[in-house]
């Protein structure tokens, strides 16, 4: 199993999700969350002064998988979270050693 995270700009996230959706993808957990990088924010004016925004607001998705859904999985949220300018986001591939659901107490990719 793999955990895919990825951080998207906010207002991708509904196209995102019907995009997974659409495959097959039950589960997510989403996250807001601020961070920068090559971006290192940006200034905006408000009331005639001029001040720096360093984190830039995106959201957090996370998803666990089989081995062999991964690459579909990201494909999908590369094309559906791209808008080709700076600041799209990363995607992260981790691997998941277990999952446990609390309910049934179905192990591994049953528990998915």
């Amino acid at each position: 199993m793999k955990k895919i995270e990825a951080i998207i700009k906010p207002f991708k996230l509904d196209e995102v999700k019907d995009a997974l959706t659409e495959i097959g993808i039950t589960g997510m957990t989403i996250s807001e969350v601020k961070g920068f990088g090559r971006q290192k924010g940006h200034t905006e004016l408000y009331r005639g002064a001029e001040y720096v925004i360093d984190f830039i607001p995106k959201i957090k998705l996370e998803v666990i998988v089989p081995d062999e859904s991964v690459e579909k999985v990201v494909e999908v949220i590369v094309n559906s979270a791209k808008t080709g300018r700076i600041g799209d986001g990363k995607i992260f591939i981790l691997s998941v050693e277990d999952a446990v659901r609390i309910r049934t107490g179905e192990r591994g990719q049953e528990a998915l």
